[in-house]
């Protein structure tokens, strides 16, 4: 079968997929979707209870606002699968997709010398750089296509579950009951996953967003005096806000702006700017001990040993601060829900046992501990590709979190985090279809890895949760730099006062006519 040539190929139908799509249009891109539909995690990674962990209006592309932008609900993951796709078919760029398409194997077929040293040239070469190999999931037949360029928009969530390691014959196996991932469960639909928690003893390990729904969804489950509780395994705690407000003031003043974020360290600062920082760290601590005051005082964290011992900043600074559902609390209240604190524990025959030789009796073991997104990426590079996609410190090393110095002709979209990923991934495709377009240059390979270094030793001096590659502290001063690159306005508000105190959004970086 003779090999299809074209531009640009992109890897995913996510979010960041979309995205690279409508940016790169010009080039007639191709992307593969290995599932039947548009979506990512939100389709395939989604249960009846998810929702938007953001106001809508902070979850939008910056062309294409909700229709109810300013409804404070948060959207559904139906709702947000709805404006996918409408996003997609309005700006047409469903015709670029070819579903069902699994990306099985990736082949290097350019100059192995080219862009490893000195200034990035073209990448649009004129000549293959990538091969791809493509199965059809329907009819089984493999088709390989050849590319100038390919963006990688696999994305860090589904696909590979992050399964915890266990001493020998302390493994599933050992269990007489069922387990399954998140991303199994995900898969069942109402009636489904009702049947498998009602009347049954429900392990769920993981105290995330996604741990934290399903313990919901399982005691809902389980109302009535038939219904058993379900319990929480949890290693490390994480702070947790039951909404937008504290103290009666807007959350996104606390980090959200340029006059809060100011606060924090950021690249390219200079000496006095880092000197300034280090005088303000007392106001920034503080901002982070008013936040967990409130949280204390709010929400029931000492009678169930849920407080954190890390500051609430930590896990902003790493995208991992979850909304909690309504009722939680009430649900763990009523016995419902149970919570057990452990840093190891492993199978026996009946349930789970806990490095303090006690056990817990299970029927049903869910594991919302997380995916494996490094492991989806080496899976299809190939060497030596796949070893330069994770420094020591366990972070991707992505200039502007999208290319990879020592990789050609491919970009990475949707692997670095922020508090609005949708967001993240927007702005980074339009910095790359004008970087496509030759309008700028990228600086050398020894200036970008300057650059990757400086964000990483920020986000390890920030939080303890570094390897999340998050910029959630310095997200502001990130899309900076980026307009500035493209040669776009820094500052984007119109007038001062709002620069320094209003949140910042997709909305305010439309494009530039």
């Amino acid at each position: 079968m003779a090999i299809i040539r074209s531009k640009i190929g992109i890897i995913g139908g996510g979010i960041s997929g979309i995205a690279a799509a409508k940016q790169l249009a010009k080039y007639d891109p191709m992307v593969f979707e290995a599932t039947e539909c548009v979506g990512g995690v939100w389709k395939h990674c989604s249960y009846r209870s998810t929702k938007l962990q953001t106001p809508r209006c902070d979850y939008e592309f910056s062309d294409f606002p909700w229709t109810q932008r300013d409804n404070t609900n948060f959207p559904t993951y139906e709702e947000i699968l709805d404006y996918l796709y409408s996003y997609a078919k309005h700006f047409d760029v469903l015709k670029f997709f070819n579903f069902n398409s699994k990306v099985v194997e990736i082949k290097f077929v350019g100059d192995r010398e080219m862009n490893y040293f000195g200034e990035y040239g073209s990448l649009l070469t004129g000549n293959p750089v990538w091969e791809v190999a493509v199965r059809n999931n329907q009819s089984q037949t493999l088709q390989w296509y050849a590319f100038d360029f390919v963006v990688m928009c696999t994305g860090k969530y589904g696909d590979i579950p992050n399964i915890p390691n266990f001493p020998p014959k302390k493994g599933p196996k050992e269990f007489n009951g069922q387990v399954l991932h998140t991303l199994d469960y995900s898969k069942l639909d109402q009636e489904a996953s009702t049947k498998l928690m009602k009347g049954k003893k429900v392990v769920v390990v993981g105290y995330k967003k996604s741990a934290i729904d399903l313990a919901v969804e399982c005691a809902e489950a389980n109302q009535g005096p038939e219904g058993q509780p379900c319990t929480m395994v949890v290693r490390t705690l994480h702070w947790t806000v039951p909404h937008y407000s504290i103290w009666g003031l807007p959350f996104y003043l606390f980090y959200s702006t340029r006059s809060s974020q100011f606060l924090h360290e950021r690249p390219n600062q200079g000496l006095f700017r880092t000197l300034l920082c280090h005088m303000l760290s007392p106001m920034r601590k503080a901002a982070s001990k008013l936040i967990e005051s409130y949280l204390e005082w709010k929400l029931p964290l000492e009678k169930y040993g849920l407080k954190p011992e890390h500051p609430f900043e930590e896990d902003y600074a790493s995208c991992q601060m979850a909304i909690l559902p309504e009722n939680f609390f009430t649900e763990a209240d009523k016995g419902k829900i149970m919570f057990k604190r452990t840093s190891k524990w492993w199978f026996w025959e009946g349930g789970v046992e806990f490095e303090d030789n006690t056990k817990l009796e299970a029927d049903v073991v869910i594991l919302a501990t997380g995916f494996d997104g490094k492991k989806k990426i080496k899976a299809i590079l190939p060497d030596p590709f796949r070893s330069l996609v994770e420094f020591p410190s366990g972070m991707i090393p992505l200039y502007r979190g999208t290319i990879h110095p020592l990789i050609p002709n491919m970009a990475f979209v949707g692997y670095l985090e922020s508090v609005s990923n949708l967001h993240s991934a927007e702005i980074r495709c339009i910095w790359l279809s004008r970087l496509v377009d030759d309008l700028f240059k990228l600086p050398s390979v020894e200036k970008m890895l300057e650059q990757i270094t400086q964000e990483m030793e920020i986000m390890k001096r920030t939080t303890r949760f570094y390897k999340r590659n998050c910029i959630s502290t310095f997200s502001i001063n990130h899309s900076d730099e980026i307009c500035q690159e493209m040669g776009w306005q820094v500052w984007r508000k119109t007038n001062w006062l709002a620069e320094a105190f209003s949140p910042y959004n997709s909305q305010d970086y439309a494009e530039e006519k």
